[in-house]
């Protein structure tokens, strides 16, 4: 039970599309070595649409409370709704967080810039976050998939 793991599960969904910026590529060196997934059939980049899932490498500008720049730290971020994210925390999303140990691995939180969003994170899911990091995955691209199902009709 790796992140390697959830991340053959999550590019064995249909239509995703995973964009994962290398050192010298087309993306800034932020996001270089992280991961962002489409719900993308045609495997292009939806225009004006998120990503419903990143894993994260490293700390980024204004997100440095998890501690991602030490060795062996990944953070699956989740797009999960209002709903979910409340029933997943007890918080609603919007109001401000409970005080909690952000650099924590293996458990759920509100993610430390985008929880108003309904989004979830979890630093190096394991044991006791595996099945439900691959369930959240699921969801969210099924999510995904059907507003961009939505956008086709218009």
């Amino acid at each position: 039970m790796s992140m390697e793991h959830i991340l053959e599960a999550v590019r064995s969904f249909d239509g995703v599309l995973e964009l994962a910026p290398v050192e010298g590529g087309e993306f800034p060196e932020i996001a270089w070595n992280d991961h962002f997934f489409y719900y993308a059939p045609d495997g292009e980049v939806p225009q004006r649409e998120q990503p419903y899932a990143t894993v994260v490498t490293k700390n980024y500008p204004g997100d440095d409370r998890c501690d991602l720049d030490a060795p062996g730290r990944r953070r699956l971020n989740v797009h999960v709704g209002r709903a979910r994210f409340t029933e997943l925390t007890g918080e609603d999303p919007r109001s401000a967080p409970a005080s909690r140990d952000l650099t924590a691995v293996d458990v759920v939180f509100g993610h430390p810039t985008y929880r108003a969003l309904g989004w979830l994170s979890i630093i190096n899911p394991g044991r006791a976050t595996h099945e439900l990091a691959i369930d959240l995955l699921r969801h969210a691209h099924d999510d995904a998939r059907r507003r961009a199902e939505r956008r086709a009709r218009r």
